[in-house]
């Protein structure tokens, strides 16, 4: 769920795969030299699973800072690190974070932001809760926590909240996604909020949302793309996407491309535009098998994480090839 910044848009999701072996012309051998391992998985390895389940970790982040793997928790709140044997240590343990939902890393500003909110709300307990918490990235003390619901002047009927996802614009504003309300909160540096964009259709409610620095958002609605322009949000427009992407989760940049993450077709697709975003074309896809939600960028590599929402197996953060 990376915004792209103008020092780390290369940096974030590069896409490289394995390249098909083949035969070397003068060999005996028909075996093709063996892949170098990348930087990542010398660190990391192909996944990492962590040493106890329960805690659900819907989002990840890289942390180029600290070179470490960041996990949220939908049921404990806290925000983690996951070691490279499995261990998960906190790193934010807030009395106020409920469900650590999207987390997001601001190298620049020395931040962790999280979206904040009550994963009860889908099992009609609670009205839920949207809120931003924002935490120094390196102690993990709190900075602030942004009451997001609370920038909605006029509810209209029954409300309920949801803050699912973090992007972070180049001059540090904020912007995050809630799925129940359907809209697009804006932060600014003061850590004011306010509601940048409610979609007025019937579609999906937004999920996964990185920032372009052209001046515009996209965001996930279920298996529909947005462009949503931060100036003019009343103009934003579907992107036509080259084939149907359902399930759409967490997002990324990685040179040029953007990364999807479908929680319901088991893949990451990547994504280029030649118009500025009004379409897209098909840039390579990665399966995998156990449903993920969101990637993060370590390095070169792509990793998903698996949160297990269904059973009680450990989550992992493993890595993906491009096809």
């Amino acid at each position: 769920m990376r915004t792209p910044l103008p020092a780390v848009i290369i940096a974030c999701i590069l896409f490289v795969g394995c390249s098909a072996e083949s035969e070397v012309p003068g060999s005996d051998s028909a075996t093709a030299p063996a892949e170098e391992a990348s930087l990542a998985q010398t660190i990391f390895g192909d996944e990492i699973t962590a040493e106890r389940g329960g805690f659900i970790p819907e989002g990840v982040e890289y942390d180029t800072t600290n070179r470490r793997i960041l996990i949220g928790s939908l049921t404990e709140g806290s925000v983690f690190q996951l070691h490279a044997d499995g261990r998960v240590t906190a790193v934010v343990t807030d009395p106020d974070l409920i469900s650590s939902v999207g987390i997001e890393v601001d190298e620049l500003r020395d931040r962790l932001l999280v979206a904040n909110s009550d994963r009860s709300v889908f099992e009609g307990e609670t009205a839920g809760q949207a809120k931003l918490g924002v935490y120094d990235l390196t102690s993990g003390e709190r900075i602030a926590m942004v009451d997001l619901a609370a920038a909605i002047e006029t509810p209209q009927g029954e409300t309920a909240f949801f803050a699912n996802d973090v992007a972070i614009g180049d001059d540090g504003t904020v912007y995050v996604t809630d799925t129940r309300m359907n809209l697009i909160y804006r932060v600014g540096s003061d850590y004011t909020a306010s509601v940048l964009h409610q979609f007025q259709d019937d579609g999906a409610g937004p999920n996964g949302i990185v920032e372009h620095p052209s001046g515009y958002l996209l965001v996930a609605r279920g298996a529909e793309l947005w462009k949503v322009p931060v100036t003019e949000p009343a103009a934003a427009a579907s992107v036509t996407l080259p084939e149907e992407i359902p399930g759409q989760d967490g997002m990324v940049w990685t040179a040029g491309r953007l990364a999807i993450v479908s929680n319901s077709g088991n893949r990451v697709v990547a994504l280029t535009s030649a118009d500025d975003w009004m379409t897209a074309d098909l840039a390579g896809v990665a399966p995998y098998e156990t449903q993920a939600t969101t990637a993060a960028v370590i390095d070169d590599d792509v990793y998903v994480v698996h949160p297990h929402f269904a059973d009680a197996d450990p989550p992992s953060v493993a890595r993906v090839v491009f096809e």
